[in-house]
């Protein structure tokens, strides 16, 4: 498979080494000041770009025929947009917060333990996301996930980085020297507290499970995410 990296920051490079070890050769990469007007001949592309290139990056792609795994977060004002442009190309494309596949199954814990919740008022819900220094948007893609099943499931409103109301979920965001990532669900009532965390010990998880999606995705039509890949029967890591 001929993988066209967009994006070659850290996580670009820890992706080209994983794809590389599975077989698969970089047709293309394309970085921040790179001027590449297609990427035709690639059989996908992944994106780990800075937010402010992910749409036009994302774009590129979808022109060139190419489907597009991303992974960049902080971009997601444009997302409608990007769906819409998936089905006008006719190119396939995914994007997924996280493509960990251990962060997959902490996202189904944290809907089924907010589903439990949801008629227990007593407990009020903290998130806290930790990050390295060179991530750019707070709060984290994750967490945004995270806090965007909880809403979903029960009967929260939204978040705020502020003190918590009622029925809004106060989150925290941190940004520490090598921390690959870092989640924590706090439901805490004046009886007890029950935590579930989250936590990243390199980008290889990452890294691996982009690699993973973007073989999944070939010769498959429509806009996806990660959840789509996971609960495939024919899905092997």
């Amino acid at each position: 498979m001929k993988i066209a990296l967009l994006g070659y920051g850290k996580m670009g490079k820890e992706i080209e080494k994983i794809s590389l070890e599975r077989g698969h050769t970089i047709s293309l990469i394309k970085d921040k000041n790179d001027n590449i007007k297609s990427i035709k001949g690639s059989d996908v592309a992944i994106n780990f770009s800075t937010p402010d290139s992910a749409v036009s990056n994302i774009k590129l792609a979808l022109e060139s025929s190419v489907p597009v795994v991303s992974g960049t977060t902080g971009w997601l004002d444009h997302y409608n947009e990007i769906v819409n442009y998936s089905k006008k190309t006719k190119t396939s494309f995914i994007y997924s917060s996280n493509y960990s596949l251990g962060v997959n199954l902490f996202f189904e814990l944290n809907k089924k333990l907010t589903k439990l919740l949801s008629n227990h008022n007593d407990y009020k819900i903290f998130v806290q996301e930790i990050h390295h220094k060179e991530k750019l948007d707070k709060p984290s893609g994750t967490a945004l996930t995270l806090i965007d099943d909880i809403i979903k499931n029960s009967d929260y409103e939204g978040w705020t980085f502020e003190k918590s109301k009622n029925k809004i979920v106060r989150i925290e965001s941190l940004r520490e020297n090598n921390v690959p990532g870092i989640h924590k669900i706090n439901y805490d009532s004046d009886i007890d507290s029950i935590e579930i965390k989250h936590t990243a010990h390199s980008r290889k998880g990452f890294a691996l499970g982009a690699v993973v999606a973007a073989e999944w995705i070939i010769n498959k039509q429509g806009v996806f995410n990660m959840s789509d890949i996971i609960n495939d029967s024919s899905f092997k890591l």
